[in-house]
This record gives C-alpha cells, sequence and structure tokens, in this order.
C-alpha cells in the first residue's frame, strides 16, 4: 500500500485514523514522495514479486491531490521496470472529490481500478465526510460516480461503517446497491481507541483496559476505550446481519459483498480474502512518502517502522524477522477465550489494531468487535455453509467471484 502524498488530505473527516499522522513525533509527517523514491520503489516491488501479477495499491491522504502528471510518471516506471511476463494493474483509493473527465480518461486508459469513499446517503454521508471548513462533500462524491460509469472505469465503493450509520444498514446498503450502482462494497468497521493519534496498537496499558461487557466497551460512555465515532460493536452486528439477510435474499452473484465473499471463501476451503480474518497477517505493509516502511496501514508509527527504501531493498524488509514476528504475533497473542471459541477459523482474532479489550476473566487482547462478530457468525453461517457447498461441486470455471 503506498501513501504517496502521506496524510496530506483535502478533507477533514470527523473519523480519520489518517490526519493524525502529520503532528505524530518522528512518524512520517507530511510531504510528497521524490521521483527518486518513487522510481526506487517501482523498480524494488517489481522485481520483488516473482508472479505474473503486479498490482500497486496507491491511497492517502488523497492520492489525487499529487496530480496525473504523477501518475503519468507512475505507469511510465511501470512499464520501464516490468518484466516480460509481468501484467502490471492499480488500483487508487480516492474520496471522489477531486476527479474530473480528463482525471477520468487517465484511469480508463490505464486500467485504474477506484476505490471511491463513499459512506450511504447524502444526509449519513455528510454527518462525519466533511472538507477543511467543515462543509458536506456528498455532491462531489456523486458526481464523481457519475463521471465514473459515464467513462466506463471500474470502481467498488468503500464504506466505513461508523456510530452514526452503523445504525442505519439497510438505508446504506440500497443506496449503494440502487443509486451507486456499486456492485462490489467494502464495509470497513471504524474502530479507533482513545488516544490512537500517540498511541501505537499494542503500546497500551493493558491493565487498564476495559473486560468484555463493561460499560466503558461502548462509544459515548464518558470512558469509553474508543473515540466517539467508533461503530458500536453490537450495531457492526446488526450491521452485518441486516445486510447480509437482504444480499441472500436478492443479490448473490449480483453483488459481491467483502465480509460475505470472504465467509463463503473460507467455507469452502479456500482461505480468506481480508487479511483481518487471515491466521496470520503482515502482507498489508505500507509505504509513506519518504520511503519509510511500516508494518501495517493501520501501524504507522516509529515503533513499527522497519526502515527506508533508501537503506535496503524493500523485499528485505517485507521478509525481515521483525515482519515475521509481526506477522505471526496475530495468532501467538490470542487469548484463551478465542481459541475455545466456535468461530476461532472464521475470525482468528480480527485486526490485532482492535484488540482493546479483556476478556471477562481479565486476559488481554480481546477484540473490541467480537460481540458483534460473533452475532454475525451465529446468524450468517448455516446460510454461508449451503452457498459453499453449491459452490463446491461446480466446476472451477463455472464459478463467479462468489
Amino acid at each position: 500500500m503506498i501513501k504517496p502524498g502521506g496524510s496530506t488530505c483535502n478533507l477533514d473527516c470527523t473519523y480519520c485514523y489518517y490526519l493524525s499522522k502529520e503532528a505524530l513525533p518522528n512518524g512520517p509527517g507530511t510531504g510528497r514522495m521524490s521521483d527518486e523514491t518513487l522510481e526506487r520503489f517501482i523498480k524494488q516491488y517489481i522485481a520483488g514479486v516473482t508472479g505474473p501479477e503486479v498490482v500497486f495499491s496507491w491511497q492517502g491522504g488523497e492520492p489525487t491531490l499529487l496530480g496525473m502528471e504523477f501518475f503519468h510518471k507512475v505507469v511510465a516506471l511501470q512499464k520501464k521496470h516490468a518484466k516480460p511476463f509481468q501484467k502490471i494493474e492499480n488500483d487508487l483509493q480516492t474520496n471522489g472529490t477531486l476527479l474530473n473527465d480528463e482525471w477520468c480518461g487517465f484511469l480508463k486508459q490505464h486500467r485504474f481500478l477506484v476505490g471511491l469513499s463513499i459512506d450511504g446517503p447524502q444526509e449519513i454521508h455528510d454527518q462525519y465526510r466533511v472538507t477543511k471548513g467543515g462543509k458536506p462533500t456528498f455532491d462531489k462524491v456523486f458526481n464523481a460516480v457519475q463521471l465514473l460509469r459515464r467513462h466506463g472505469v471500474p470502481f467498488n465503493t468503500l464504506t466505513c461503517v461508523n456510530r452514526f450509520n452503523g445504525r442505519r444498514p439497510l438505508d446504506v446498503y440500497r443506496f449503494l446497491k440502487n443509486e451507486v450502482g456499486s456492485t462490489y462494497m467494502q464495509f470497513i468497521p471504524i474502530v479507533e481507541y482513545k488516544g490512537f493519534e500517540r498511541t501505537a496498537p499494542q503500546h497500551w496499558d493493558s491493565a487498564v483496559l476495559p473486560r468484555d461487557g463493561d460499560p466503558e466497551t461502548h462509544p459515548g460512555h464518558p470512558d469509553s476505550v474508543v473515540t466517539d465515532w467508533s461503530v458500536d460493536a453490537d450495531d457492526w452486528g446488526y450491521f452485518l446481519c441486516s445486510v447480509f439477510d437482504r444480499w441472500q435474499k436478492n443479490d448473490i452473484g449480483k453483488v459481491w459483498v467483502n465480509h460475505f465473499e470472504t465467509l463463503v471463501s473460507q467455507h469452502m476451503g479456500l482461505g480468506s480474502q481480508l487479511c483481518i480474518y487471515g491466521e496470520f497477517c503482515g502482507k498489508g505493509v505500507a509505504v509513506e512518502h519518504d520511503g519509510g516502511i511500516y508494518s501495517c496501514d493501520h501501524y504507522v508509527y516509529p515503533e513499527y517502522r522497519l526502515g527506508y527504501i533508501k537503506d535496503s531493498t524493500l523485499d528485505l524488509k517485507v521478509f525481515s524477522r521483525t515482519q515475521v514476528q509481526f506477522g505471526y504475533a496475530k495468532n501467538e497473542l490470542l487469548p484463551g477465550y478465542c481459541r475455545s471459541c466456535d468461530y476461532l477459523t472464521d475470525c482468528w482474532g480480527e485486526c490485532p489494531k482492535n484488540r482493546i479489550l479483556r476478556t471477562r476473566d481479565g486476559e488481554p487482547g480481546l477484540n473490541y468487535l467480537c460481540p458483534g462478530y460473533k452475532k454475525f457468525f451465529a446468524h450468517a453461517i448455516p446460510a454461508v455453509e449451503r452457498i459453499a457447498s453449491v459452490l463446491s461441486r461446480q466446476p472451477v470455471h463455472a464459478r463467479k467471484r462468489m
């Protein structure tokens, strides 16, 4: 995951976990990736991939602030350094507010897959996704939807499920399907430890973390462990269950939802398609604008900086002992409560950065979203197993993405 503009953004979304990187002591700060660092990264990344496809994921902040000239340079450097047998792919995560006909023409010409951030219909989207001046952004984002569709640019939607829209799942789903025309939906639960601006994950004081079931596990409590805009764990379970029921009834094979698709894959024995549900992690390495390499996009803190591209090759950092230990720690630090759970292999403790609770017995490492996930898995798995059974009997070439 490449952050060529760091945390620089033209929006001021209330729940953004990345804007605070600007002021993080000894952090990446703000800036723009230099031409030298860009070419070094592209060259090293392509060289380190042994398979036939190399996927570049451009994120931010807001990457379109770098301008099209920057991305023309990206495409040229990829062609320069590509191996003869490799196919180069690009995806771009954007808030959409700066897209225009020229941008969309470029994205279409160079086969970029776009991830568009949109949280639901206007009154929902504008609750948290605002400009630096606090103005709403929905109209500009929905204009981006029209532009992408008119130019035939493939796009997915990324919806942050927060304390506000977590209670309106069907309003969000219907809007994304019917108004936006999204056929691949990514839902990301917003969970931020209160103090995340300065405190790196796993560097909090575990002894003072609340236990599962304590009032402090809910957003809005004066002493809550999470920010006010974080989704309530129970609402996250309600959101997933509600969308799953509507999807199962009407949209299997028509709309792909990241959490449902990966759960079916897991019950077909094919493994997780999302790092959060994998047994181990460590593959989602982030590269900052200054060439800094971090263990994960959610771990861009000095404590998790693996080094810099200029100091050694990217592959040596990615396969370093430090990063391997980081990846295995996801499994090794699971509390006993999780290991005895019926849904262990569906969840694997989800993302470690969300493990901000203690179990009722006081053991640290319980995921904040655990109650919601247990509700969702209990509700959805019987149907998921039926879907997986049908798909498993089909020839591989006859299967669609689900």
